[in-house]
């Protein structure tokens, strides 16, 4: 069964929608209880970093979903803030993350970028497959998402980047270690782009 994280912070209702259509069990869970069936998770995010870490660590789930993650090895995927919630620390705030990527969460540095381009990072953008990961089959080539962000994912060891895009740096915008995989762009707000990308996480081995 997958089931989503549901601690108060991202669009639950897009998802659950969206494996309907696929006709792919899904639920929500805001309990322990709830989880114990959890084959895959997903663990969704908007808003600012610390906000989002509070919300899970107040949840009542952190302990178990670890569990589930780190000892059980059940696949997980974070969408947006959800997959910057997996690196170590973010710029953003100034609690720790889950850790369970080797990674730290950047903010967009004008002095960097070659181009002055507007923060937020809001729109469709171009994603470049970079390893012929499975969660990007059938998504190798000229796939767009919606992406809404001011901080990106800064991989420490760089062979955990499964994907790129551009918003006058190169950036990760899709990760993977093990079992756990990250976005963070929204598949839910992406059309058929994101629809093909869940389903592949659906059907993760």
């Amino acid at each position: 069964m997958i089931t989503l994280i549901d601690y108060g912070v991202g669009n639950i209702s897009a998802f659950l929608n969206i494996y309907k259509q696929l006709n792919i069990p899904a639920k929500t869970a805001k309990t322990v209880s709830e989880l114990e069936d959890a084959d895959k998770i997903i663990l969704p995010g908007v808003g600012h970093f610390d906000y989002a870490m509070q919300r899970f660590n107040d949840s009542g789930m952190s302990e178990k979903v670890n569990e589930l993650v780190l000892v059980q090895k059940k696949p997980v995927i974070g969408i947006c803030v959800g997959m910057q919630m997996m690196a170590k620390r973010s710029d953003e705030g100034n609690l720790e993350g889950l850790g369970w990527i080797d990674a730290e969460v950047n903010k967009f540095d004008d002095a960097q970028r070659s181009a002055k381009m507007p923060l937020p990072h809001v729109g469709w953008n171009d994603v470049y497959s970079t390893n012929n990961n499975p969660l990007f089959t059938n998504l190798e080539k000229n796939s767009r998402f919606y992406f809404l962000h001011s901080y990106y994912f800064h991989c420490h060891n760089m062979q955990n980047s499964i994907a790129d895009a551009d918003y006058g740096i190169k950036f990760t915008c899709a990760v993977n270690h093990d079992n756990v995989y990250g976005v963070q762009f929204h598949p839910e707000k992406s059309h058929h782009f994101g629809i093909e990308l869940l389903k592949n996480f659906a059907e993760l081995c």
